[in-house]
């Protein structure tokens, strides 16, 4: 069945939506979006109705496909908290469907002094596996009876009247949050980090799970954890499974530890078991800056097959410049490490090369006992941003990554001061 790239929401409503097992999670029921006009204005997520009619909040990078019949999902583990709306949030078929407009099309000049009607709007997939919003349909005139409506299909860009709370004027809130989407996620933790405490809180509240746990996890500690507590428990599970499960490990180690592990016990098993292990070794040593999910393949892996996987646009570039050959299973903790291959070796080899062939011979690993002393020396040494930890057994544990290490050594202010300290002069 052929995968959908550009699809109406008003199609996608009534779709069932599946696991990767293929069992039926529920069923589509609207589209949610973060508006933006006159820029790129992204779908944020699915609503779904499971069986029991309780509405439920699906994130689009869940989403594996959209097919003509129903949609897939990568994984089956899902949020059962109910849906509900967050500022700078707008459902299409709640909110936008039946919202008065205008347009300056240049293709469409006798609609320019019109009241027009949102009728659907339509999604595009990107490169980076974002949907995005790139056309509405509206209605020239409303139906009279007998006749057909009159619809047409204008460009987003060429649509105006909406703002991120809908239609008219937007709180500031929703405007703040709605700016976030050009900025990366060091400089929105630096502007989130310079509000009020309640005007923080009120963001962090607002914000999508994901992109909040992209924000916390550059934020100082003491921040984290304020957030955090912000936060009904419940919701605060569901970030920490955003998170990566370094970062998660982070925060939970600075929180207090009943409730720490009341967290751990929300978070769906997957998700908190890497975390958990990474909690088990000493602050100071690799072992706890780790990530427990890197690139790990077999040696039977061709080098094509290899660099599409480093390609994943949700791979860091650190943890993509290293791929780590193992005897399965490749989840962490592997089965024994056979070494590494650069990501310009893979550059330099034949697709159908088999990467267990290519294998860097002289390359060491790390340990997870290794102190963060150790590490800097290990990247110092061998010119890397990544490097492999394994266990007394060559088992692979996860990879540290250069930029973990620098957040441990430079001085625990560094993310208030910023990558350029003010410089005083005597």
């Amino acid at each position: 069945m052929s995968v959908v790239t550009k699809v109406f929401a008003g199609r996608l409503v009534g779709l069932q939506v599946r696991g990767p097992d293929f069992t039926v999670v529920g069923r589509v029921r609207d589209v949610v979006v973060n508006v933006r006009p006159g820029s790129v204005s992204r779908a944020l997520g699915l609503v779904v109705e499971l069986a029991n009619k309780r509405k439920i909040f699906v994130p689009m990078l869940r989403i594996a496909a959209i097919e003509p019949g129903n949609v897939t999902l990568v994984t089956g583990s899902v949020s059962m908290r109910t849906f509900a709306t967050r500022t700078a949030e707008l459902t299409v078929m709640g909110d936008l469907v039946g919202s008065k407009v205008h347009t300056d099309d240049p293709d469409f000049a006798r609609l320019h002094s019109k009241a027009l009607e949102i009728a659907d709007v339509e999604l595009e997939r990107t490169r980076t596996r974002d949907w995005v919003i790139s056309r509405v349909a509206v209605f020239e005139s409303r139906p009279s009876f007998g006749r057909a409506p009159v619809l047409r299909t204008i460009e987003w860009q060429y649509l105006h009247g909406l703002t991120a709370s809908g239609v008219g004027d937007a709180s500031p809130i929703a405007e703040i949050i709605a700016a976030f989407d050009d900025m990366r996620p060091a400089d929105i933790a630096s502007y989130v980090h310079e509000l009020t405490p309640q005007r923080r809180h009120l963001v962090a509240r607002a914000l999508d799970d994901e992109r909040l746990a992209d924000i916390l996890a550059e934020l100082p500690d003491d921040h984290q954890a304020e957030l955090l507590e912000a936060l009904d428990i419940e919701r605060a599970a569901d970030v920490l499974e955003e998170m990566d499960s370094d970062d998660a490990a982070d925060i939970l180690q600075v929180i207090d530890d009943a409730k720490a592990e009341v967290l751990l016990e929300l978070m769906d098993p997957e998700e908190s078991a890497p975390v958990r292990r990474l909690m088990s070794f000493a602050d100071d040593t690799v072992g706890a800056l780790m990530t427990p999910e890197p690139l790990a393949l077999t040696p039977q892996t061709t080098v094509a097959e290899a660099l599409a996987l480093a390609r994943e646009p949700d791979l860091p570039t650190s943890l993509a410049s290293l791929i780590f050959v193992v005897r399965p299973p490749t989840a962490t903790p592997t089965g024994p490490y056979l070494g590494c291959v650069h990501l310009q070796k893979l550059l330099r080899e034949p697709p159908s090369t088999l990467i267990g062939g290519i294998l860097d011979p002289d390359l060491p690993p790390l340990y997870a006992e290794d102190t963060h002393e150790t590490a800097a020396r290990y990247f110092a040494t061998y010119n890397l941003v990544c490097g492999p930890v394994v266990d007394s057994n060559n088992h692979l544990l996860g990879a540290v990554a250069v930029d973990d290490l620098l957040d441990h050594l430079l001085p625990e202010d560094w993310r208030e001061t910023g990558f350029r300290p003010e410089v005083t002069h005597g």
